[in-house]
């Protein structure tokens, strides 16, 4: 089994994703990240699916979305050729003792501070999953109270764009 990612570009109506999610529900699939949000036309929207699976399975899957009369297109992003970032909030122990050396970690990775309590610092991370794991890992020793973290979002490097032909597609 590996990861797959998929981009699939959907009517933006009510019942969309419930119908997308409880196809994958029902082949048993589990969805490891999924991040929904609106594209540059607003009767569309775009679902970033990342699913570990086999390549006969995901390809039966592809082809049970195609027939799903509100999903307009499904593209596999290469993962050689295709920009990720996840988002994530972390909120980490950082008292007088240890505060300058969790401020450190964030400047390091290039996150931001976003909130400041006495005994807590909340962190603003983007970056691909390898980023934001490494991270937790080095934060994880401060001691994280808490973890927001997004779904993927994918894009294909380069010019084209999975919306420059209208015509319904599996790859």
């Amino acid at each position: 089994m590996s990861r797959h990612t998929l981009s699939v570009l959907v009517e933006n109506r009510p019942g969309v994703l419930a119908r997308v999610a409880a196809l994958f529900s029902r082949r048993g699939f589990n969805i490891e990240s999924l991040a929904v949000g609106p594209t540059e036309s607003p009767d569309v929207s775009r679902m970033t699916i990342a699913v570990e699976v086999a390549e006969l399975p995901l390809e039966q899957v592809t082809k049970q979305l195609n027939k799903l009369v509100n999903v307009l297109k499904i593209v596999e992003l290469d993962p050689n050729a295709t920009v990720t970032r996840e988002l994530l909030l972390i909120k980490v122990k950082a008292d007088v003792d240890n505060r300058s050396n969790v401020l450190e970690t964030v400047r390091l990775f290039r996150a931001k501070v976003v909130d400041v309590a006495p005994d807590t610092v909340t962190i603003e991370a983007t970056g691909d999953q390898g980023k934001i794991q490494a991270l937790l890992a080095v934060l994880e020793p401060f001691g994280i109270r808490e973890i927001v973290q997004s779904g993927m979002v994918a894009v294909g490097r380069g010019h084209k764009s999975i919306t420059d032909k209208s015509v319904r597609s599996s790859g």
